[in-house]
Protein backbone atom coordinates (compact mmCIF):
# COMPACT_ATOMS: atom_id res chain seq x y z
CA UNK A 1 0.00 0.00 0.00
CA UNK A 2 1.36 3.14 -1.03
CA UNK A 3 1.54 6.19 1.53
CA UNK A 4 -1.11 7.85 -0.45
CA UNK A 5 -3.86 4.88 0.60
CA UNK A 6 -2.43 4.61 3.71
CA UNK A 7 -3.05 8.47 4.58
CA UNK A 8 -6.93 7.88 2.48
CA UNK A 9 -7.55 5.11 4.91
CA UNK A 10 -5.94 6.79 8.27
CA UNK A 11 -8.13 9.36 7.18
CA UNK A 12 -11.39 6.62 7.03
CA UNK A 13 -10.28 5.43 10.58
CA UNK A 14 -10.26 8.72 11.88
CA UNK A 15 -13.48 9.97 10.80
CA UNK A 16 -14.90 6.31 11.98
CA UNK A 17 -14.19 7.51 15.65
CA UNK A 18 -14.77 11.15 15.01
CA UNK A 19 -18.61 10.21 15.35
CA UNK A 20 -19.62 13.98 15.57
CA UNK A 21 -18.03 15.06 12.77
CA UNK A 22 -16.80 17.79 15.03
CA UNK A 23 -12.59 16.76 13.77
CA UNK A 24 -11.61 15.44 17.24
CA UNK A 25 -12.02 12.15 18.52
CA UNK A 26 -13.39 13.10 22.45
CA UNK A 27 -15.38 11.13 25.24
CA UNK A 28 -18.45 12.32 23.84
CA UNK A 29 -17.43 10.59 20.75
CA UNK A 30 -17.48 7.10 22.32
CA UNK A 31 -20.88 8.18 24.33
CA UNK A 32 -22.78 8.78 21.36
CA UNK A 33 -21.63 5.45 19.52
CA UNK A 34 -22.47 3.63 23.12
CA UNK A 35 -25.91 5.26 22.73
CA UNK A 36 -26.28 4.31 19.22
CA UNK A 37 -25.61 1.13 19.75
CA UNK A 38 -28.05 1.00 23.02
CA UNK A 39 -30.96 2.51 21.09
CA UNK A 40 -31.06 0.32 18.36
CA UNK A 41 -31.31 -2.92 20.39
CA UNK A 42 -33.83 -0.68 22.66
CA UNK A 43 -31.63 -1.62 25.57
CA UNK A 44 -31.69 0.59 28.62
CA UNK A 45 -28.79 2.93 29.62
CA UNK A 46 -29.12 2.02 32.38
CA UNK A 47 -29.64 -1.69 32.52
CA UNK A 48 -26.66 -3.91 33.39
CA UNK A 49 -25.97 -4.38 29.57
CA UNK A 50 -26.22 -1.01 28.98
CA UNK A 51 -24.26 0.11 31.51
CA UNK A 52 -21.33 -2.32 30.00
CA UNK A 53 -22.16 -0.56 27.22
CA UNK A 54 -21.35 2.85 28.52
CA UNK A 55 -17.99 1.45 30.49
CA UNK A 56 -16.75 -0.48 27.55
CA UNK A 57 -16.92 2.89 25.40
CA UNK A 58 -14.94 4.82 28.46
CA UNK A 59 -12.33 2.18 28.48
CA UNK A 60 -12.09 2.27 24.90
CA UNK A 61 -11.82 6.16 24.85
CA UNK A 62 -9.12 6.14 28.07
CA UNK A 63 -7.02 3.76 25.91
CA UNK A 64 -7.04 6.33 22.70
CA UNK A 65 -6.72 8.99 24.71
CA UNK A 66 -3.73 7.48 26.61
CA UNK A 67 -1.98 6.55 23.56
CA UNK A 68 -2.52 9.24 21.20
CA UNK A 69 -3.66 12.34 23.28
CA UNK A 70 -0.06 13.81 23.07
CA UNK A 71 -1.57 17.86 24.58
CA UNK A 72 -3.74 16.49 27.55
CA UNK A 73 -6.88 18.38 26.44
CA UNK A 74 -9.23 15.21 26.50
CA UNK A 75 -9.56 15.09 22.83
CA UNK A 76 -7.44 13.51 20.13
CA UNK A 77 -6.92 15.90 16.85
CA UNK A 78 -6.24 14.25 12.99
CA UNK A 79 -3.13 15.03 13.84
CA UNK A 80 -2.70 13.41 17.24
CA UNK A 81 -4.40 10.68 15.53
CA UNK A 82 -1.92 10.16 12.61
CA UNK A 83 0.86 10.22 15.02
CA UNK A 84 0.01 8.30 18.27
CA UNK A 85 -3.10 5.92 17.26
CA UNK A 86 -2.01 5.40 13.58
CA UNK A 87 1.81 4.37 14.42
CA UNK A 88 0.63 2.09 16.88
CA UNK A 89 -2.21 0.54 14.59
CA UNK A 90 0.58 0.15 12.07
CA UNK A 91 3.13 -1.45 14.84
CA UNK A 92 0.48 -3.29 16.64
CA UNK A 93 -2.84 -3.57 15.50
CA UNK A 94 -4.06 -6.80 18.00
CA UNK A 95 -2.81 -4.23 20.89
CA UNK A 96 -4.40 -1.09 19.66
CA UNK A 97 -7.60 -3.23 19.16
CA UNK A 98 -7.45 -4.58 23.32
CA UNK A 99 -8.43 -1.62 24.42
CA UNK A 100 -11.49 -2.23 22.82
CA UNK A 101 -12.41 -5.03 23.89
CA UNK A 102 -14.40 -4.44 26.74
CA UNK A 103 -16.56 -1.77 24.72
CA UNK A 104 -16.81 -4.86 21.84
CA UNK A 105 -17.73 -7.69 24.47
CA UNK A 106 -20.26 -5.30 25.37
CA UNK A 107 -22.14 -4.46 21.83
CA UNK A 108 -21.74 -8.05 20.99
CA UNK A 109 -24.00 -8.64 24.27
CA UNK A 110 -26.21 -6.20 23.30
CA UNK A 111 -26.58 -7.28 19.69
CA UNK A 112 -26.86 -10.85 21.15
CA UNK A 113 -30.81 -10.68 20.95
CA UNK A 114 -31.56 -14.66 21.39
CA UNK A 115 -28.96 -15.63 23.88
CA UNK A 116 -27.34 -17.98 21.62
CA UNK A 117 -24.40 -14.98 19.76
CA UNK A 118 -24.89 -12.00 17.79
CA UNK A 119 -25.35 -12.94 13.86
CA UNK A 120 -24.34 -11.26 10.87
CA UNK A 121 -27.43 -9.06 10.86
CA UNK A 122 -27.11 -7.57 14.12
CA UNK A 123 -23.94 -6.95 13.73
CA UNK A 124 -25.01 -5.18 10.57
CA UNK A 125 -27.02 -3.28 12.42
CA UNK A 126 -24.43 -1.86 14.96
CA UNK A 127 -21.86 -0.85 12.16
CA UNK A 128 -24.72 0.84 10.12
CA UNK A 129 -25.77 3.15 13.82
CA UNK A 130 -22.00 3.76 14.09
CA UNK A 131 -21.87 5.11 10.48
CA UNK A 132 -20.91 2.34 7.76
CA UNK A 133 -22.74 2.61 4.60
CA UNK A 134 -25.89 -0.09 4.62
CA UNK A 135 -24.83 -1.93 1.60
CA UNK A 136 -21.06 -2.16 2.70
CA UNK A 137 -22.39 -3.04 6.45
CA UNK A 138 -23.96 -6.21 5.65
CA UNK A 139 -20.71 -7.50 3.39
CA UNK A 140 -18.03 -6.30 6.37
CA UNK A 141 -21.14 -8.31 8.78
CA UNK A 142 -20.96 -11.64 7.00
CA UNK A 143 -17.50 -11.60 6.72
CA UNK A 144 -16.74 -11.20 11.10
CA UNK A 145 -18.31 -14.93 11.02
CA UNK A 146 -15.18 -16.31 10.28
CA UNK A 147 -16.07 -20.02 11.36
CA UNK A 148 -19.50 -20.19 9.36
CA UNK A 149 -21.39 -21.14 12.37
CA UNK A 150 -23.95 -17.88 11.74
CA UNK A 151 -22.59 -16.45 15.25
CA UNK A 152 -19.86 -13.63 15.99
CA UNK A 153 -18.03 -14.34 18.74
CA UNK A 154 -15.44 -11.71 20.88
CA UNK A 155 -12.50 -13.44 18.77
CA UNK A 156 -14.10 -12.62 15.39
CA UNK A 157 -15.09 -9.26 16.15
CA UNK A 158 -11.53 -8.28 17.86
CA UNK A 159 -10.46 -9.99 15.14
CA UNK A 160 -12.02 -8.00 12.97
CA UNK A 161 -11.46 -4.68 14.43
CA UNK A 162 -7.23 -5.59 14.58
CA UNK A 163 -7.54 -5.69 10.73
CA UNK A 164 -9.23 -2.73 10.10
CA UNK A 165 -7.64 -0.29 12.72
CA UNK A 166 -4.20 -2.13 11.07
CA UNK A 167 -5.80 -0.45 7.80
CA UNK A 168 -5.89 -4.21 5.88
CA UNK A 169 -9.27 -4.11 5.97
CA UNK A 170 -11.90 -2.63 3.03
CA UNK A 171 -13.31 0.86 4.83
CA UNK A 172 -16.05 0.67 6.33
Amino acid sequence: MDSAEYERKIAARFATFDQDGSGFIDREDFSAAAKAVLAEFGTAARSEKGQAVFGGAEAFWQGMAGIADVDGDQRVSREEFITGAAKRLRDNPHRFAEIARPFLRAVIAVADEDGLGATPTAAARVLRVLGTAPELAEQVARGLDTDGDGRISEDEILAAFAGYCGVEAPDA
